[in-house]
């Protein structure tokens, strides 16, 4: 049942595939386009998706035939599929198959019937398994290459080449192709016990795509081990299955993830893959990195190599319309430059400006900030340890630290904007966390308001800017306990700062600010966390407060010690 439901979730989501009725059959929807041209059909076990019905699609295949979970289609749907394609106008129809008994054995009696119909029908096997040594007489299995294999055959038919053509090129094209994998966990057929058994640690190179055993188990290496142990037992010619390669040769590499790996995981082992092959002398020309013949949820993968020349290259970067075909760049891999360069940085600003005659009170200004917060570090982390993982305090730290050192070898700008830029570098560079960035959105914000004016309307805009910044970005409102309940009344009443008469009237707005600080900070004691960390603690647990406000009181505290000092 769920083959059938796959099936139909695959139709239903694209407009360019049909199903045959009364059949696990998927055709291309425009039958009509293929008159006069080879039709290609492929097909197998369930279980292998996107394959390979994903890879039906001009430029591909025309139709595929999906038997039950890892058990090969009867003869009866292939030979619907054969006879609807030819009657459909195509001047032959091609079927491609996976080297495993039941598939050359259904397949091949459908085609044996198809031309008592006098249909114009081929068959081509494709053995791409590097794993067997001494392969058996039922010799290597069909695996991943086989995508190869459609993709290029596909462009040949589209180009209008005759059957007996496409069927000899693509004869010699599967000497070129080799596929190894390697696994870390079984896979299991639905309402099946896996399908072997792993021991924890322990991984099996060679292994079947429907789990068939392997040639070797041993201990999980990192990617660069296991890639290597793979593309020399791939290489080796004392392997009779093995793929030759010699430097100089160009390959297109498919890294297929056979189920459960992430994205990260085989990005790590195309990167991988690419290295050991170049370190041979290989040119990789183009990389297939992706799901492209999965055995269920198998936590493996597997590499595939298909040799190339340039018309094998310019016919597998022809145009496809099939969709688990992913959009390649047709720019080769090897040779190429990875890196661009960043835009040149602009020179440091503490060389670029003169301390002016605020820079000695800056100075006292930041000296006490950083004392301050360097002495409520354990205050601040045991805060945080109610609501987060207790570390407020320690990056309050590195910042002030980063400061300190500041301090000791740059020059203080005596421009304020100048100065809040530097410092929001600074906090960028060491503080980290989502309080780093809330107060490097605080200091960037505000900081273009005091470049050309410095007077207590521009602090006013400033510090207005700046709070903005850090709810916009920081999603947080007055309200939600965290370090805005602190900061933002004190905005308010700094605000008050465009129309004071300085430098009393300043001092003394600045003394209220922080006493409506300390207020905020308090209160957060008593509000339920909506935003940041401690909003996923229950409210019972946060019975302190917030101790991104209480850094901020702090900090405004220590300012407004330093002025009146």
């Amino acid at each position: 049942m769920c083959v059938d439901e796959a099936l139909e979730g695959l139709v239903r989501s694209n407009g360019g595939l049909a199903l045959l009725r009364g059949h696990r059959v998927v055709l291309r929807s425009d039958l009509e386009s293929i008159k006069g041209k080879v039709a290609l059909l492929s097909g197998g076990g369930s279980g292998h998706e996107p394959a390979h019905a994903g890879y039906i699609g001009v430029g591909m295949l025309s139709g595929a035939v999906a038997g039950a979970v890892f058990a090969s289609p009867p003869p009866g749907s292939v030979l619907a599929a054969i006879l609807t394609l030819w009657k459909g106008g195509a001047s032959g129809v091609l079927l491609i198959v996976k080297n495993y008994t039941g598939d050359r054995l259904n397949f091949g009696i459908a085609v044996e019937q198809a031309r008592t119909q006098g249909v114009h029908v081929d068959m081509v096997i494709v053995a791409d398994d590097c794993a067997f040594a001494q392969p058996s007489k039922a010799g290597r299995r069909g695996l991943c290459g086989t995508v190869f294999i459609h993709k290029i055959a596909g462009a040949l038919a589209e180009k209008g080449c005759p059957l007996d053509e496409i069927v000899a090129r693509m004869n010699e094209a599967t000497k070129n192709i080799g596929t190894l994998g390697v696994s870390l966990s079984p896979c299991s057929v639905p309402g099946c016990l896996p399908s072997f058994q792993l021991p924890p640690g322990e991984m099996e190179l060679g292994l079947g795509i429907h789990g068939e055993p392997g040639i070797k188990r041993s201990k999980v290496a990192s990617a660069d081990e296991v890639v290597k142990t793979i593309i020399s037992h791939m290489t080796d010619s004392s392997n009779k299955s093995h793929l030759s390669l010699k430097s100089g040769d160009k390959v297109v590499l498919c890294v297929n993830n056979l189920g459960a790996l992430s994205c990260l995981e085989i990005a790590v082992v195309s990167k991988v893959a690419i290295h050991c092959l170049e370190e041979r002398g290989v040119l990789v020309v183009r990389v297939m990195s992706g799901s492209f013949m999965t055995s269920l949820e198998m936590g493996g993968m597997s590499l595939s190599l298909m040799k190339v020349d340039e018309e094998m290259l310019r016919l597998f970067d022809a145009k496809t319309t099939a969709p688990a075909w992913p959009n390649l760049s047709t720019a080769s891999v090897s040779g190429r430059n990875m890196f661009m360069k960043p835009e040149e940085k602009p020179a440091a600003a503490s060389d670029n400006y003169n301390e002016g005659s605020l820079s000695s009170v800056i100075r006292l200004v930041l000296e006490s900030v950083c004392k301050i917060l360097l002495e409520h570090q354990e205050e601040l982390n045991a805060l945080d340890r109610a609501a987060g993982d207790g570390d407020c305090g320690s990056t309050h730290a590195l910042v002030a630290n980063a400061i300190q050192e500041w301090l000791h070898t740059s020059r203080i700008p005596g421009n304020f904007g100048q100065l809040l830029a530097e410092l929001a570098l600074l906090v960028q560079q060491s503080m980290g966390g989502s309080s780093g960035a809330l107060y490097c959105l605080f200091l960037s914000a505000a900081a273009p308001h005091l470049k050309q004016n410095c007077d207590g309307a521009a602090w006013a805009k400033a510090l207005h800017a700046g709070t903005e910044a850090m709810k916009r970005y920081g999603g947080a409102e007055p309200g939600d306990r965290t370090m805005l309940d602190a900061l933002c009344p004190a905005v308010e009443e700094l605000m008050k700062l465009s129309t004071a008469v300085p430098p009393d009237g300043h001092i003394a707005i600045l003394q209220s600010a922080v006493e409506k600080a300390d207020l905020g900070a308090e209160a957060t004691r008593n509000l339920t966390a909506r935003a940041g960390r401690a909003s996923y603690v229950a409210s019972e647990h946060l019975t302190q407060p917030d101790p991104g406000a209480i850094a901020v009181a702090a900090i405004l505290k220590a300012i407004l010690n330093a002025l009146k000092a």
